[in-house]
């Protein structure tokens, strides 16, 4: 083969090859950004802003577990107390999902307490008492006596409050949130315990939360 034909069958080949590369790569994107990373829910990742957040939320839930099971109406009952859990109060400008701060707070205690309270599910009411209506019909059957009331009562309710204060200036954002959490007697009325924790931020940016 003379060197002007093996020039013509190079020229080909390349030629070709980049033919083929642009066929295959067309409509193919290159992931943008960066891939996605799994990090605890503790820990402050890169997408981060001044509001609420994964790490504050196990902070304040763990604490509060922990304070709850300090007080002797709790840690020293002779008979583990019922508590209810009642609706957070969000006064910040966040938008978050404001009871997720109570269902870690009871499964924090309900896992670690070795029994020491329990809760009443009164989101279950109407389910229970449709099960009970059934019972005492006979469609279904019941081990025990189906016209007992067995619905427990009230000992604690548990509830908190989340408020908030923002300030904008050229520099950025800065947000402080007060969580405030207490557990009120049933009988009384009274406070019998209440704890707090304050955390303040600030960014250059604002995060757009939901």
């Amino acid at each position: 083969m003379n060197i002007t034909s093996r020039f013509l069958l190079s020229g080909f080949a390349a030629a070709s090859a980049m033919l083929a590369g642009c066929t295959t790569t067309e409509g193919v994107k290159n992931p943008s950004g960066v891939p996605v990373t799994e990090l605890r829910p503790d820990e402050r990742g890169f997408v981060a802003g001044t509001g609420i957040e994964s790490q504050d939320l196990v902070s304040v839930t763990d604490r509060m577990a922990r304070s709850i099971l300090g007080i002797p109406q709790i840690g020293r009952a002779k008979t583990p107390p019922s508590v209810v859990l009642e609706p957070v109060v969000n006064n910040t400008r966040f938008p978050i999902n404001k009871d997720i701060f109570l269902t870690r707070i009871r499964t924090q205690l309900n896992s670690k307490s070795a029994g020491q309270v329990s809760f009443l599910d009164r989101e279950m009411m109407k389910t229970l008492e449709r099960e009970r209506e059934l019972k005492r019909s006979g469609q279904v059957t019941a081990s025990a006596d189906p016209n007992v009331v067995e619905f427990g009562g009230a000992d604690y309710f548990l509830t908190g409050k989340l408020d908030g204060m923002t300030t904008r200036t050229s520099a950025g954002t800065s947000d402080y949130v007060l969580y405030s959490f207490r557990l009120t007697d049933a009988r009384t009325s009274r406070i019998v315990w209440e704890d707090v924790a304050e955390i303040k931020k600030q960014g250059l940016e604002d995060a757009a939360y939901r």
